[in-house]
């Protein structure tokens, strides 16, 4: 069955928007997230092939050397399904959009 990555992304005006919430507030999403998207992966759990995980500030490599980038991922997994829209309807209900400030998932196949 073929594989797909999944990046999750957020905006960076998103992410300060939560950031500037009340301590409180922003415990109370997380709790509720974290309950919501545990509970994500157990209804999907036969999909998702690697769990993956959230990720931090970027560090770019390019022929001219290295240095820190910016881009919208913040996390990832692997999931299989028989096709790239049946991929992408497992997150429609995923709480990275529901709960969290998220801004998508990116669905990728795999091709090699």
């Amino acid at each position: 069955m073929p594989r797909f990555l999944a990046v999750y992304t957020m905006k960076p005006e998103n992410l300060a928007w939560f950031r500037s919430l009340p301590k409180a507030e922003q415990d109370a999403i997380d709790a509720q997230g974290v309950r919501q998207w545990a509970a994500w992966e157990e209804r999907n759990a036969v999909s998702i092939l690697d769990r993956g995980g959230m990720v931090g500030k970027t560090t770019r490599v390019t022929k001219h050397g290295v240095t820190e980038a910016r881009n919208p991922f913040c996390g990832y997994l692997v999931v299989e399904a028989e096709t790239a829209d049946a991929a992408a309807r497992l997150f429609l209900d995923h709480p990275h959009l529901t709960v969290f400030p998220g801004d998508g998932v990116d669905i990728m196949p795999f091709v090699t």
